[in-house]
């Protein structure tokens, strides 16, 4: 665990740089960073959490609405994208943190489900299960234990199955 005191609070308007640099450390490249940069640009954000630790931004997670297509309905959920920790400060707690503190606010926001593309070791021990196991299926071509939904209430997910569509902004990046 870190010596120093973790802050997770709102994301805010002077933290874009900060973000930016952070989400281009982890991802070790610019294509998150611009998908960042776009969905703030656009104004898609439901929540947009940043870790603070030894003084900086050293974490930041974002959750975005995507849609759940099913035959004559459309369900709303989140999406989790992306979760990013400095390199420095990786393997501190600073992810688990921001997971934590993100999935509680949304489910204080009366939001239902979450859904997420990541590390198959990573998202269980947050309770995401394969998403496959309520009849979801990813619009992006991916392996199955790579997508994975969390319901944030218990029975959310339950009989809704379909095609989950992210933001356009995933796509153009």
């Amino acid at each position: 665990m870190p010596s120093a005191t973790i802050t997770i609070r709102e994301e805010q308007s002077g933290d874009a740089a900060a973000i930016r640099r952070v989400v281009q450390d982890a991802f070790g490249g610019l294509a998150e960073a611009h998908l960042v940069d776009a969905l703030r640009t656009h104004g898609k954000f439901k929540l947009s959490l940043v870790a603070e630790l030894e003084g900086q931004v050293a974490g930041h997670i974002l959750f975005t609405e995507v849609a759940i297509e099913s035959t004559g309905s459309c369900f709303k959920a989140l999406g989790l994208a992306p979760l990013a920790v400095m390199t420095e400060f990786q393997r501190q707690g600073v992810g688990s943190a921001l997971m934590r503190h993100g999935l509680d606010q949304c489910r204080d926001m009366g939001h239902g489900a979450v859904i997420v593309l990541g590390h198959p070791q990573y998202y269980p021990k947050f309770g995401f299960l394969p998403a496959n196991r309520y009849g979801l299926r990813c619009e992006f071509e991916v392996p199955e234990d790579v997508f994975m939904a969390l319901e944030l209430r218990a029975g959310t997910l339950l009989r809704i199955e379909g095609l989950v569509r992210y933001q356009a902004e995933f796509l153009e990046v």
